[in-house]
């Protein structure tokens, strides 16, 4: 129990500390926390875009690639992976629609890296999974159906 208190009280601090190891001032930090915040706490795709930046509407694009199975046995550990063959791809997102908070991760890309990105998510029942790439001012989605199945048996 003390292990799980320290790395709750410590998480607020240890991210500041990292922040601060990557040059970023605490104001900074601060801002960059409260904008991730409201990300991760979007509902739909269209406020996880408008989150990240988004002024119009995402568009959906053939150049964004969606890696995730079509059936997933569990939903606790599903890879998915997005890759973007769009010019000028800045972020990366993985959006659960039915999941109680959409975006499950975001992704910066550096200039001169391939926007390519995997992770395991949860997903708590079947839902169409998005991937969302920002390029410059404009945003791209590409959609997959994932079915979850609980042991197996459908779901």
């Amino acid at each position: 129990m003390e292990r799980r208190h320290f790395l709750a009280t410590g998480s607020g601090a240890t991210a500041l500390a990292l922040a601060a190891s990557a040059g970023l001032s605490p104001a900074q930090a601060q801002t960059a926390a409260a904008w991730n915040k409201l990300a991760f706490e979007s509902k739909t795709l269209a406020e996880a875009a408008k989150a990240m930046g988004a002024t119009t509407a995402p568009v959906e694009s053939k150049d964004l690639i969606l890696q995730a199975p079509e059936i997933a046995e569990n939903g606790s550990v599903v890879r998915v992976g997005a890759q973007s063959n769009i010019a000028g791809t800045t972020q990366l997102a993985l959006v659960v629609e039915k999941n109680p908070n959409a975006l499950a991760a975001l992704f910066d890309i550096p200039a001169g890296t391939d926007a390519n990105v995997s992770t395991n998510v949860k997903m708590g029942q079947s839902s169409n999974v998005y991937a969302l790439a920002k390029a410059g001012d404009k945003f791209f989605y590409s959609v997959k159906e994932v079915k979850v199945t609980l042991g197996g048996c459908g779901g």
